[in-house]
């Protein structure tokens, strides 16, 4: 694996490791020894990937596994906005290696990137308060070699479509895009910008959609994002609902 020329002016560095348990769990680790980033972590497999409520994400070699540790990125309130940021980041790296699946990438709320209408890649954010101030870790888990076969939501990777793109090509190319990406954001003050952008390529705006909640289950068109980055469902009633966190699905496919 290697940074990108972009990512090495701006003074990101990597550790690259054969196996981990989670590149999330060693960023976190790092930040925790005093790591003040921007640092990359990546890994050829993990033993015990996790993506969003703790869901395991199947790691074997051939996928790329990459965590990026931000410290103070942001105040507190606009950290969620760095999930918005990473997706088009992430897009703009499958883009530059793989042009041809331009038009079929979309983007899912809150965090997963589909191709052709099939998620292959995930983010997941998580932070801590870390000696007085908030450290940040970016996740990024992408399909590239192969794909799991027992997931709630239908599932691809770039090989199956017509795309081989190894892990360390696709990971140069997002070292770059990430550095472009959080420039623009610039800690939430540029997030007007990446929403609108985000919405562009957004998947199933107007459509129904099925929201799963922890506590219950909501039905409603996907209107919009709010200037926080929250989903809009239209109800069946009318009502708008903010959605800040939850599993979505187009209504086709929940029975």
């Amino acid at each position: 694996m290697h940074l990108s020329p972009e990512a090495n002016a701006a003074g990101v560095r990597l550790i690259a490791y054969d196996t981990l348990a989670s590149t999330n769990a060693q960023a976190l680790a790092q930040a925790r020894a005093g790591d003040p980033g921007p640092l990359w972590i990546t890994a050829e497999r993990q033993t015990a990937g996790r993506g969003r409520r703790g869901n395991a994400w199947t790691s074997e070699p051939g996928n790329l596994y990459a965590s990026l540790l931000l410290a103070d990125a942001a105040p507190a309130a606009r950290l969620p906005e760095v999930c918005f940021v990473a997706a088009l980041a992430l897009r703009d790296a499958v883009r530059g290696t793989a042009p041809k699946l331009a038009s079929k990438l979309k983007l899912k709320w809150p965090n997963d990137l589909l191709l052709g209408g099939a998620k292959f890649a995930g983010i997941l954010i998580e932070a801590e308060t870390v000696g007085g101030r908030t450290t940040s870790v970016v996740g990024i888990g992408v399909n590239c070699a192969h794909h799991p076969g027992d997931t709630a939501y239908p599932a691809t990777h770039l090989a199956a479509n017509g795309a081989a793109v190894t892990p360390a090509a696709l990971f140069r190319a997002l070292t770059g895009t990430m550095v472009a990406r959080l420039a623009q954001w610039e800690r939430g003050a540029g997030f007007s910008a990446i929403r609108a952008e985000w919405l562009s390529h957004a998947a199933g705006i107007g459509g129904d959609l099925v929201v799963r909640l922890p506590d219950r289950e909501l039905r409603g068109k996907f209107e919009s994002l709010d200037s926080a980055g929250r989903l809009m469902l239209r109800l069946p009633a009318g009502t708008l609902e903010a959605i800040t966190a939850g599993d979505v699905f187009p209504a086709r496919v929940i029975a």
